[in-house]
């Protein structure tokens, strides 16, 4: 799934190429990507046409588009494999499209969502006092949000009784943060994913939360990480971040700080990459603090 720095690079592309258009047509071409618009695909396309829409925003992984004066907004699932690409009316549909929408301009461009795997979707949603799309509004600031509140995430990390990364991927904690994100700053702070938080001082989460917050930047950078072609902005371009991993995906291979093989572990259905050397498993027993 697409964390932070993908979906901020769609999101800046959305930026450039939809905001203050106003949508002329909608085609719902497959029903599954409108299923979590409640009222079906009939109303997504009554309610949205003839919508001018806003700038896109963004919460951590969550994308959406407001349309303008309405209180509403398009709220962008991506789910496994979900892409908004801005194509050519007259470019030819891609296999896996689902939704398209034109527009009332001549700019002759249009917003198409493809999605292989129908995981994803768009839906309507009704923006809570926050501006936010009222689903998600429980949802915490990411860590490049300029409003992030470092002292209140350090606050609610002690309350919770639960290791390092499962902290990380806890969007009401902290957003935006997934599994390759989350290994590659472990690895630079030297810090074990199964690390209890209650084992942590302040002076270490704020440096795990810069070296966040620097893995984020990079990948913005090189255009997010593209393992294939299912991660892609809004021209169909992979990002590259993948070259640049110090941790995620590199099972076998040497440590870049001390040489010792990386190693992978099985983790809540996902994997975790750490060098056994640099960031050592805890003890049974309590840990002092770093």
């Amino acid at each position: 799934m697409p964390e932070l720095p993908e979906v901020e690079v769609v999101r800046r592309g959305l930026e450039r190429w939809i905001a203050g258009r106003t949508v002329a047509e909608v085609q719902v071409l497959h029903p599954r990507a409108t299923r979590r618009h409640l009222a079906g695909p009939e109303d997504f396309v009554g309610r949205l046409v003839g919508q001018r829409l806003g700038v896109p925003s963004r919460r951590g992984k969550y994308l959406w588009i407001p349309m303008t004066g309405e209180h509403h907004s398009v709220l962008a699932h991506l789910g496994m494999s979900g892409q908004l690409l801005v194509q050519p009316q007259d470019a030819p549909h891609e296999r896996h499209l689902r939704i398209r929408l034109a527009f009332a301009d001549p700019l002759g461009t249009e917003l198409r969502f493809v999605d292989q795997r129908t995981f994803g979707g768009l839906s309507l949603h009704p923006d809570d006092d926050a501006g936010l799309p009222d689903v998600i509004g429980h949802i915490a600031r990411d860590p490049l949000d300029p409003h992030f509140h470092e002292e209140r995430f350090l606050a609610a990390l002690r309350r919770r009784r639960t290791t390092i990364k499962r902290a990380l991927l806890d969007q009401t904690l902290i957003s935006g943060v997934g599994n390759i994100y989350a290994d590659e700053a472990l690895w630079r702070s030297r810090l074990h994913y199964e690390r209890p938080t209650s084992t942590l001082t302040r002076p270490k989460v704020v440096e795990l939360l810069t070296h966040v917050r620097a893995v984020m930047n990079e990948a913005l950078a090189a255009g997010g990480t593209s393992f294939d072609s299912l991660y892609v902005n809004i021209n169909g371009e992979s990002g590259y971040f993948d070259r640049s991993l110090d941790a995620y995906g590199r099972e076998g291979e040497p440590c870049r700080r001390c040489g010792t093989r990386m190693r992978r572990r099985p983790w809540m259905n996902r994997s975790s990459y750490f060098c056994p050397r640099c960031q050592r498993s805890p003890r049974a027993s309590a840990l002092a603090p770093s």
